[in-house]
């Protein structure tokens, strides 16, 4: 098991381009994450958490703790895309794990932006 850590490893440093990716999308997920963490408000009402076309309330409201469920997701995601690249880089090749790591870093972008709009609903409302 070690040595197939290492060997994994191994490739990754020695593909530049794909290590270069990864580091930008941890980069991007720490940078996102900690934008998120600050945009939360602590209250004791319930903020804004998510929002739903179907149903009757469209605006489904919890407690501000719940809103680090964000921040959660894009660190997550960006370990997972990483691991999971790097397995393809061994065992499928460079391009797939190319295209995996873009479309990681395409589901982190559009988590953030997500989060900033639900978080952006707060002032909005003035919650």
């Amino acid at each position: 098991m070690k040595e197939t850590i290492i060997k994994s490893l191994k490739e990754l440093v020695a593909n530049r381009y794909l290590l270069a990716l990864v580091c930008l999308m941890v980069l991007l997920s720490i940078i996102s994450a900690i934008n998120i963490g600050f945009s939360i408000n602590f209250s004791e009402r319930q903020l804004i958490s998510h929002y739903s076309g179907f149903g009757e309330a469209h605006f489904y409201s919890s407690q501000w703790y719940y809103l680090f469920v964000f921040v959660f997701f894009v660190i997550g995601t960006a370990v997972l895309h990483a691991i999971i690249a790097v397995k393809l880089l061994v065992q499928k090749g460079r391009t797939l794990a190319i295209m995996f790591i873009w479309s990681g870093i395409g589901v982190i972008l559009l988590g953030w932006v997500m989060a900033s709009r639900i978080l952006g609903l707060q002032a909005l409302l003035n919650l």
